[in-house]
């Protein structure tokens, strides 16, 4: 009986993490990338799948560009740019990112002169919402790319007038 009421419970907890399972892939559309050309020499392909989301048209998505260095007190930035290119034939945009991987900062004097990982970026690009296409981009292999998903409020306010 022991056993019987333990194997019950295996099973029930078992259709029930793959019911999860199945519900979180549900989330996303499926991916097709396969148009997209391929990245040149030193350089890779990464893209970003945004899961459906409700209201998509309230959000937005922040893009950062950057890589990872030990700096100390001053605050730096990446060198380079940001392209939007169309893909030709297809109506879609993919991004292609040029940088040297140098960085440029403030010369403040940094008294204890202890250095901290720090994610340092290119100026962030936003872009829209869009969770049946795929956000592909071409940078360089040293490079990485980060997103978060800006929402905005519900409520509209209204601007003052003088």
């Amino acid at each position: 009986m022991k056993f019987s009421r333990t194997l019950f419970t295996g099973l029930a907890l078992m259709v029930g993490v793959s019911a999860f399972a199945q519900k979180k892939a549900e989330k996303f559309d499926k991916l097709q990338i396969d148009m997209f050309p391929k990245a040149k020499e030193g350089y890779k392909q990464v893209y970003v799948q945004l899961p459906v989301a409700k209201n998509e048209e309230d959000l937005k998505v922040e893009i950062f560009v950057g890589v990872e260095k030990m700096l100390d007190c001053n605050n730096y930035f990446l060198s380079g740019q940001m392209k939007s290119q169309d893909l030709q034939g297809w109506g879609y945009n993919y991004y292609e990112v040029e940088s040297n991987g140098d960085t440029a900062g403030t010369n403040m004097g940094c008294l204890n002169g202890k250095l901290t990982k720090k994610f340092v970026t290119m100026s962030p690009e936003i872009v829209r919402y869009n969770s049946k296409l795929p956000l592909i981009f071409y940078v360089p292999k040293d490079i990485e790319v980060r997103y978060r998903v800006l929402r905005a409020d519900k409520a509209m306010k209204k601007a003052i007038q003088k």
